[in-house]
């Protein structure tokens, strides 16, 4: 059973149709990357997924239940229940400035645990050690353990990206997406996050990388999805949308690639 099912997607904005239909499946552990010309709907798929926008039609299910479907009315607290199956770590890394790094991981799941220990100091002061020591194991796995105490302005912008990796993961998410992790990177930096993506692949992590890298598409994929124009035109392994493409729109969107 696949740990993704997306099902007839459609999104417009106004009379802007950007998705068209979107269909597909990703299996637990898989790595699928989704690449495309800006404008073909990579994006707003994601956000669509994440619940950052509400889909006009179809249905999203994890683990064969569905948790969306296009018409259903549902709560702010049943909204952000749907939310934690999914981790999201956007290109401008969306740090909180004010806090640490660790402070930063941590936030999240301290916001969440409140309902859990009210008025119990013993349980209060268990449960965000628990906390604390998940984030500690997590920034040791992204490999800043010597940075838990600096805030985001005296890091690297390869450094900051992993702290929006492990302040995903510390909600222990099903899926992690990632929105062009790289694109706001200098060029040197992007095989620091390709490190950290490739960890996590051997880790079993499922990830959904939107990108416009092919070559990091390529090094760290079970399957890609090439997009145009809201639909997905093909897809595959590696080696067969980037070496053997079967599509004419997908040749001529390498090509476009190969020649800049």
């Amino acid at each position: 059973m696949p740990i993704l099912e997306l099902k007839n997607i459609h999104k417009s904005f106004g009379k802007t149709k950007v998705l068209k239909g979107i269909d597909l499946t990703l299996e637990k552990g898989q790595v699928m990357s989704i690449i495309g010309s800006s404008g073909s709907g990579k994006t707003t798929l994601l956000r669509c997924v994440n619940f950052l926008e509400i889909a006009d039609k179809g249905e999203v299910l994890v683990d064969g239940k569905t948790i969306f479907r296009a018409g259903e009315k549902f709560s702010a607290k049943e909204m952000r229940e749907r939310q934690l199956h999914f981790g999201l770590v956007f290109q401008d890394f969306n740090l909180f400035p004010q806090y640490t790094v660790l402070d930063n991981v941590m936030l999240a799941p301290k916001l969440l645990a409140k309902d859990d220990y009210k008025g119990d100091r013993q349980k209060k002061k268990d449960i965000l050690d628990n906390i604390r020591k998940n984030a500690l194991d997590i920034l040791d796995r992204v490999g800043l353990s010597d940075k838990i105490d600096n805030y985001p302005c005296e890091l690297s912008g390869g450094q900051k990206q992993r702290v929006s990796i492990a302040r995903a993961l510390a909600l222990s998410p099903e899926i992690l997406f990632f929105d062009e992790p790289t694109s706001a990177l200098d060029p040197e930096l992007t095989g620091e996050i390709l490190k950290v993506i490739r960890k996590l692949a051997s880790e079993n992590t499922t990830m959904v990388i939107v990108t416009h890298e092919i070559d990091f598409a390529e090094a760290v994929s079970d399957k890609i999805i090439f997009m145009a124009d809201g639909v997905i035109e093909e897809e595959g392994t590696p080696n067969e949308v980037l070496k053997q493409p079967k599509s004419e729109r997908t040749r001529a969107f390498l090509t476009k690639l190969s020649d800049k």
